[in-house]
């Protein structure tokens, strides 16, 4: 049984940080990608970020240069760093695991305002 647990949430001034942490439990061998999104209210949810197993990286064009992906394979932990936040980042964050199925953390609320 596959577990994803984020934290790091909560409120942020604009122009702020935050790092969100991911802790991956359970099975899970081989190839796989991790990845974060994020579901602002009445919007779909949108890919943030992707990290595979060969260190490759994929960003949405919206936090390109502001977000970084990385993972701790000894502690089974995915962490985004979000730099420069802006109110529009404000939005559940949620943390994925795609191996031979797709698996789902039950998100982390960030909300950027003054």
């Amino acid at each position: 049984q596959v577990q994803l647990v984020e934290s790091g949430g909560g409120l942020v001034q604009p122009g702020g940080s935050l790092r969100l942490s991911c802790a991956m439990s359970g099975s899970f061998f081989g190839i796989n990608v991790t990845g974060w999104y994020r579901q602002a209210p009445g919007k779909q949810r949108e890919l943030v970020a992707v990290l595979n197993s060969s260190g490759r990286t994929m960003y949405g064009n919206s936090v390109k240069g502001r977000f970084t992906i990385s993972r701790d394979n000894a502690k089974n932990t995915v962490y985004l760093q979000m730099n420069s936040l802006k109110p529009e980042d404000t939005a559940v964050y949620y943390c994925n695991l795609k191996t031979f199925s797709d698996y789902w953390g039950q998100g982390t609320q960030v909300t950027v305002s003054s």
